[in-house]
């Protein structure tokens, strides 16, 4: 029976090569979006779960209360993985690293700039990498080994072997590779190059494990299964506060590794999301897409009822009931459903790079993976019945004998559900339209906000100890230049901040008026150099006495509700006077109200030489001329350096990529949309034809017929508009209320999304139209 239903099925598609075709295009479009969206959130939810323990993994973090703001901070102090260790029989292990820095790294005459963390013993008993050569866990227990990847072994040796070879990090400390790992999967939290071994003999860390103030480390825990997770808090909070009894302010506990990657986004000490909200976004994208695809089938399937009438009343006069006509209906819409997949996996395939390259993944297909052919069978038959439901349903249900009396009219009976379903594909069309635009607004609305300083022209170059030695002469050869009008030196680089505390002491300082300081320490030219405005007072001078001064930006004169700041004591582990007020400065997220900020005048210590060129300066020439200058005075180490824009362009990164995604995939579903338009007003049209015929024999012009067949669409249309406008605004208003700084969704918008989509809808049905209106009426009138 099955055979004969794969016989019948294969027979109607053949035959109907118009129809199959529309079909297999819209399908074939829906499923390859649908895959193509499936792997990229498969990639996204996967982060981190390649780590054998990832379910018993965790992070320490801390809320810190700074009433009445609060905020979320991963960093902690170096001895807390230590303390924490054995104290808890639920606790397995602990271990602490540093942050990710990128760290010069030599070999013979190979310099080159790679990632690095240092990490303590237990690094690669809690964390899952690859091992190619070598045992890491003992690596990391000699403080003069080194671990690489493969593909940072590749960059310095070659073929050769790296196993014992000897490299130099940072001019300072040679290290032999003691392991080799196969380089962190893309969807890996860690991303490095090296690991390096915490030296617990050296003083510095041996005085660092002494400190329980200045966090600067992440500490990792991981856990017996299923264990009491609030009982580990509650012990990991008592044993920072018993070594930090001046720590007021925060509270301790852990973040599980299945969230780092999804929820990453913290608000008032509450997370509220992250990379989860696209990816729920892109899975309702890929439904939507296919359903649109679903519809049109059902629709095409409906509008050629009257083709199949006597085909089920013959069949049904002959003896068959209504469950085999399902089954047989089913059969075919299932059997286009395959050949659109098998069509949409070539297609995925030859567009895999393009993909990649959109959304800067190495994403690959693996057809014999479980998690492919679940999904692949679930694709197949979610399309297959949910396209082929109605009309199965549909069909089956004519009546034998008025369909052979010829007193059967299909299309009417089936026109208030195919006009819904034209409906719903243009609401869920006009909804994609609308929020691409609302998306791509609400990013140009963050670029043009001020951010407080010039960020072109300006360049950051890496510091280090030979370019502070040498910092008043590498100046004045940069000015000397006559490229360069201004030059500084900050602690951190001017689009990120490294360092947050509470506020310092001052004279009418509330009770509870203690708020989260971002710091920052620079040189002279500060302002001038940065383009920054400034309010009130001065920038630093080069003199003795302004070691004792400080600067604040805008948003610490309000938040401290000072009057008059400038001259004001501000007592901060020593007494500071405040020289000057600048304007708000974006360093960390442009979507984001800038936060209080204070500058440390310290000429003694940086991260970054900002160097700022002279208008009409062409950068390149301007990068040309400082490479001598700094070669010259810090000969050891790699010339760097980093355009201001470019640094703040990468805060967009996400929502940019999320756009450019969320524009193609509403492009195709306006395509897919347009290609089921098209195929059911042809069959409109030909079931209208002879009517067609004599409206023109009876004297209607081309223009007239063609309003009397796109009538009924654009009343769709609009219909559709009606429902799609506020359903939009709701979800949309709901996504723009999680930013600071957003836009109001414009009436105008969505009048434009409608005319669009009024002219699309007429485009289209006019050029199906116009073969009958311009047809000659004889050829429709002559049977009659």
């Amino acid at each position: 029976m099955i055979k004969n239903y794969i016989k019948i099925a294969w027979r109607n598609l053949i035959r109907n090569k118009g129809f199959s075709l529309t079909n297999i295009l819209g399908l074939t479009i829906g499923m390859t979006c649908t895959i193509f969206i499936f792997l990229w959130v498969k990639d996204e939810v996967a982060f981190d779960k390649f780590h054998t323990n990832h379910d018993n993994i965790y992070q320490v973090m801390a809320t810190r209360d700074f009433k009445p703001t609060i905020f979320t901070d991963p960093n902690m102090v170096l001895p807390l993985a230590k303390a924490l260790d054995g104290g808890n029989p639920n606790i397995v292990r602990t271990v602490v690293t540093s942050h990710q820095e990128s760290h010069l790294v030599e070999y013979n005459n190979i310099k080159l700039k790679k990632d690095l963390y240092v990490a303590s013993e237990q690094f690669f008993n809690i964390f899952t990498f690859k091992v190619l050569k070598g045992n890491p866990a003992e690596a990391l227990k000699d403080p003069k080994s080194i671990i690489i990847t493969e593909s940072a072994a590749k960059a310095f040796f070659g073929n050769d072997e790296p196993m014992n070879k000897m490299v130099r990090i940072d001019n300072q400390q040679s290290f032999k590779i003691a392991a080799v790992l196969a380089d962190p999967p893309g969807n890996s939290t860690f991303k490095f190059d090296f690991i390096e071994p915490f030296d617990y003999t050296s003083d510095y860390v041996k005085n660092r494990m002494k400190e329980w103030g200045g966090s600067s480390h992440n500490v990792f825990v991981q856990t017996t299964p299923n264990a009491n997770m609030a009982a580990i808090d509650k012990y990991i909070d008592k044993v920072k506060h018993d070594h930090s009894k001046g720590d007021k302010i925060s509270t301790y506990y852990t973040f599980p590794m299945n969230k780092w990657h999804l929820y990453s986004e913290w608000k008032d000490g509450k997370n509220v999301g992250g990379m989860i909200e696209y990816v729920r976004m892109f899975t309702i994208i890929a439904i939507i897409i296919l359903l649109i695809a679903c519809v049109n089938f059902m629709n095409l399937s409906t509008a050629r009822s009257e083709k199949r009438a006597k085909e089920v009343g013959i069949r049904k006069t002959l003896g068959s009931d209504k469950k085999q006509l399902i089954t047989q209906f089913f059969f075919e819409s299932i059997i286009l459903a395959l050949i659109a997949f098998v069509l949409s996996v070539i297609t995925v395939y030859l567009m895999m790079p393009l993909f990649n390259s959109l959304v800067n993944k190495n994403l690959h297909l693996n057809i014999i993976e479980p998690f492919f052919i679940v999904g692949s069978i679930a694709i197949i038959l979610f399309t297959g019945i949910v396209a082929g439901s109605y009309p199965a349903l549909y069909l089956s249900s004519f009546n034998p004998v008025k369909v052979l009396k010829g007193t059967f009219a299909a299309g009417k009976a089936a026109v208030l559900p195919r006009r819904i379903l034209v409906v719903g594909q243009f609401v869920m069309s006009i909804l994609l339209i609308s929020a691409t635009i609302i998306v791509y607004q609400q990013i140009q609305h963050i670029k043009d906000r001020s951010i407080g300083y010039n960020p072109n022209n300006l360049v950051m170059v890496p510091s280090s100890n030979d370019i502070d030695k040498s910092y008043a002469a590498i100046k004045q050869d940069l000015l000397n230049t006559n490229l360069v009008s201004a030059v500084t030196r900050t602690s951190s680089p001017i689009t990120e901040i490294w360092w947050k505390s509470g506020s310092p002491d001052y004279d009418g300082k509330a009770a509870n008026g203690d708020i989260i300081f971002s710091g920052l320490n620079a040189d002279v030219d500060f302002t001038k150099t940065m383009g920054i405005k400034i309010i009130q007072g001065r920038d630093f001078k080069q003199t003795p006495g302004d070691s004792a001064v400080m600067l604040l930006n805008k948003a610490a004169v309000e938040a401290m509700k000072l009057k008059n700041p400038v001259g004001m004591e501000m007592r901060y582990g020593k007494k500071y006077t405040v020289a000057g007020v600048i304007d708000n400065v974006v360093m960390a997220s442009p979507y984001d109200p800038v936060e209080p900020l204070m500058i440390y005048y310290d000429p003694n210590s940086s991260s970054m030489v900002n160097v700022r060129f002279k208008d009409g300066v062409n950068p390149q020439a301007g990068i040309k001329a400082m490479e001598p200058i700094f070669k010259k005075y810090n000969p050891q180490n790699l010339f760097e350096y980093r355009f201001v824009d470019q640094e703040f362009g990468k805060k967009f990164v996400t929502e940019e990529l999320i756009s450019r995604i969320t524009n193609i995939f509403a492009g195709l579903a306006i395509f897919i949309c347009c290609i089921g338009l098209a195929g059911l007003a042809s069959f409109t049209i030909e079931k209208r034809f002879r009517e067609i015929g004599v409206r023109k024999v009876m004297g209607a012009t081309v223009q007239q017929l063609l309003m009397l067949i796109s009538t009924e669409f654009l009343k769709l249309v609009a219909i559709a508009f009606l429902i799609a406008v506020p359903l939009t605004w709701y979800l949309m208003n709901n996504w723009l209320q999680k930013y600071a700084y957003h836009i109001t969704i414009s009436i105008w918008l969505f009048a434009a999304v409608g005319a669009l989509i009024l002219f699309l809808t007429l485009i289209v049905v006019s050029l199906n139209t116009m073969r009958a209106a311009t047809a000659n009426p004889v050829k429709s009138l002559r049977s009659e």
